[in-house]
């Protein structure tokens, strides 16, 4: 599944640092000046679960598979990107791709990198973005109002005059300097004005960016923001981006322990984003286990077994005949399948059972 997060802040907040630390194959050029980065870079992330790694110490498999996020650096944005300012037009066309937005707020003060918007401010830097991208739908959302008036005049059938009907609402909601994720849409409503790829109604997760001194306790920049986003109820991840970056570049497994531990860490943080950022996209993961390999899958919340099976092939759908499951701590205290079988904690599952987070699976399918 090729689900996209889009990293997005002004300039010089430490967007492509964060990059360049969360991704495994690809590197973003940092440099202190506007608009450093103009295509947007993607790189594929491991997903963190030590959940794998236990499966694994039982099955002893070939190889070890986690499941991955695209994550994608695009370039700072500035005041007046929605009229295409500072090649705004481009950079918001590269947002409107992705599946949800990483903000990046700088919560740190260093006379050494360059800040256009005067002093340290977090919630200012916060609702320039937010302005800019309210502006871009509301400009999306007026263009189709007359051709959806239309369609209603013409046909008027319930599901013409319900686009409308949201559409309207949305320009009223926008106008208001509101963002459409705030509105509560209903899965119906959402479907209506899918085809605008509305940029605030994906869900977003904050980055404050501190300096080392403040990336354990936060600082007076950070606890600002987060008092926002707990009004908006959105997670923020407090984290220092240089820091992560120099642990992420560390190939020694030894070396990278002993710079944790000199700066009291017990797992990098970001960790802790990938991982949020996961779950934000209302994702979650069910493993199959043998002795090949381990492996991790990606699922959206909610899906059935055939659903869930068509991840690792689409034949494993069409053919779909039942599911073996195994709960996770199940496996863990049996540690066996053979031994789960023999203790009856082996289910038999058909196509209306929902996959639940953990699930260790063997699909049985006919082509």
């Amino acid at each position: 599944m090729a689900l996209q997060a889009g990293i997005v802040g002004l300039p010089n907040v430490g967007k492509s640092t964060l990059f360049n630390a969360v991704s495994n194959s690809a590197k973003a050029q940092a440099s202190n000046y506007r608009f450093c980065t103009i295509e947007p870079n993607i790189g594929l992330v491991d997903v963190p679960d030590s959940r794998l790694d236990k499966l694994a110490e039982f099955v002893l498999p070939n190889r070890i598979v986690p499941t991955q996020l695209e994550i994608v650096d695009i370039a700072g944005l500035v005041r007046g990107a929605s009229k295409g300012e500072g090649l705004g037009n481009k950079f918001l066309g590269n947002i409107r791709e992705v599946d949800a937005i990483i903000h990046v707020v700088r919560c740190f003060e260093d006379e050494n990198v360059l800040r256009e918007e005067g002093a340290i401010n977090p919630i200012s830097d916060k609702e320039i973005i937010e302005t800019e991208l309210q502006l871009k739908d509301l400009d999306s959302v007026e263009k189709k109002i007359p051709r959806s008036e239309k369609q209603a005049k013409v046909g008027g059938d319930s599901k013409s005059k319900m686009e409308l009907e949201v559409l309207i609402r949305c320009k009223a909601h926008l106008e208001q300097g509101k963002s459409i994720r705030s509105m509560g849409l209903d899965k119906e409503e959402k479907t209506a004005i899918a085809d605008l790829f509305l940029l605030t109604d994906k869900p977003v997760l904050y980055v404050a960016n501190v300096d080392e001194a403040s990336m354990h306790t936060g600082n007076k920049y950070s606890d600002i923001l987060s008092a926002e986003a707990a009004k908006e109820g959105a997670d923020i991840i407090v984290m220092c981006n240089n820091v992560e970056a120099q642990i992420s570049e560390m190939e020694n497994l030894e070396d990278k322990q002993m710079f944790m531990e000199e700066y009291h860490m017990t797992e990098p943080a970001l960790n802790r984003l990938i991982r949020t950022a996961y779950h934000l996209l209302d994702l979650e993961t069910y493993f199959t286990a043998g002795v090949q390999e381990v492996r991790a899958w990606t699922i959206h919340k909610g899906w059935k077994a055939p659903q869930a099976a068509s991840v690792i092939h689409t034949d494993f759908e069409k053919g779909f005949i039942k599911a073996e499951v195994i709960a996770y701590n199940d496996f863990i205290t049996y540690k066996s399948e053979a031994a789960c079988r023999e203790n009856g904690r082996l289910r038999i599952e058909g196509k209306e059972y929902i996959v639940q987070d953990g699930d260790v699976m063997h699909f049985r399918f006919n082509v």
